[in-house]
């Protein structure tokens, strides 16, 4: 792999604030940044030294981005892996198509990380109302349904308490290609964000414990409240999956840790990720800096913590609160330069450290 040296120019595909947070890590190290997404004034533009607006199957744009930069990543999951094939012509395309291939598809996805011997919530395909009541039979209520494609945020997904809601469930999903998922009886949920870079190294941030307000992610907490052996579970987990998987960039994967102390798969992102913010402050080197290491091909930064921290997400009208939040000296801000806020959109997260080893609270 060919390092990219600084002065060098990074494409990301994707204008969310992901992208905007990979924009500015990027600049502090000294790299140029093009973001290739479709909404006007977006926050990833607003940072970057340079932005296209095209649709993700324009070729003529494609291929212009791709040639104007010297390597290139993205800030979500869902981008047409056909778009990475046709990018991957003219340039390195970091990750790559087979971990989109997984990581957007939930049936994908949690038949590997079993393949892996790595425990998921019980799961079954359901393709067909047929299908759906089957799978009820097996797995039992309470379940919840998701679209296998495209859900984020508890979208593309509902609740079937028991039998007589199936009807209305299947309903819901439109026919789409979906998965029942049984409950967990888990004690917490927490993230472990790792970063694997081309030649097979592997750091790993430590686990945190991530509380959700309907179905969006509400608070994070660094370190999660959790035993030692959970912790090395945790990380071995994330360490195995990246390595498997082949990644070069960035990982999360949000587990779940029951009463007894095993640690289960939920989901795999591999991009930054809503529960790594904490580190922009409290780490050594962000997830932010450390994609851009990781794609880039430079040596990996540390992921320790010099702090502990909470991180709340700022969603919708919570903006409005952006003086209080300022007038505590403690308090990192950031803003995504969203014009207009709406009910279940992230607006923007305050970050407040607390110097090792007090525990972080709210």
């Amino acid at each position: 792999m060919t390092l990219i040296a600084p002065g060098g120019h990074i494409g990301i595909l994707g204008d969310g604030q992901l992208g905007r947070m990979m924009a500015l890590a990027a600049a502090e190290m000294g790299y140029f940044v093009h973001i290739f997404g479709q909404e006007e004034n977006s926050p990833a533009a607003q940072v970057a030294h340079r932005s296209t607006i095209a649709r993700y199957d324009d070729k003529i744009a494609l291929q212009a981005f791709a040639n104007s930069v010297d390597v290139i990543t993205l800030e979500f999951e869902n981008i047409p892996t056909d778009t990475i094939t046709f990018l991957n012509d003219f340039v390195p395309v970091r990750p790559s198509r087979k971990v989109l291939e997984v990581t957007q598809d939930r049936l994908l996805e949690k038949s590997f990380v079993n393949n892996l011997g790595i425990g998921t919530a019980p799961f079954a395909n359901v393709e067909s109302i047929e299908e759906l009541t089957n799978a009820v039979q097996q797995i039992g209520t309470p379940a919840i349904l998701k679209t296998r494609r495209l859900g984020y945020d508890g979208k593309g997904q509902t609740k079937i308490d028991h039998a007589s809601k199936i009807d209305t469930a299947w309903a819901e999903m439109k026919d789409a290609p979906s998965i029942l998922e049984g409950f967990v009886n888990f004690r917490l949920e927490i993230s472990v964000i790792v970063a694997r870079s081309a030649s097979g190294d592997i750091k790993t941030y430590i686990p945190v414990e991530n509380r959700h307000k309907n179905h969006i992610l509400d608070i994070t907490l660094a370190p999660a409240d959790i035993s030692n052996a959970v912790t090395k579970r945790a990380k071995e987990i994330a360490h195995t999956i990246a390595a498997k998987i082949n990644l070069i960039g960035l990982l999360a994967v949000e587990m779940f840790v029951t009463a007894d102390e095993d640690v289960l798969v939920n989901e795999l992102a591999p991009r930054p990720h809503n529960s790594g913010h904490w580190t922009i402050e409290a780490c050594a080197t962000s997830q932010f800096q450390q994609i851009i290491r990781a794609v880039c091909g430079l040596p990996l930064g540390d992921p320790a913590r010099h702090s502990n921290a909470t991180m709340i997400n700022l969603i919708g009208d919570d903006i409005e609160r952006w003086s209080d939040i300022m007038d505590d000296a403690k308090n990192s801000l950031h803003l995504y330069g969203k014009a207009e806020s709406r009910t279940g959109r992230k607006m923007g997260h305050v970050t407040k450290l607390f110097p090792l080893p007090e525990k972080p609270t709210i």
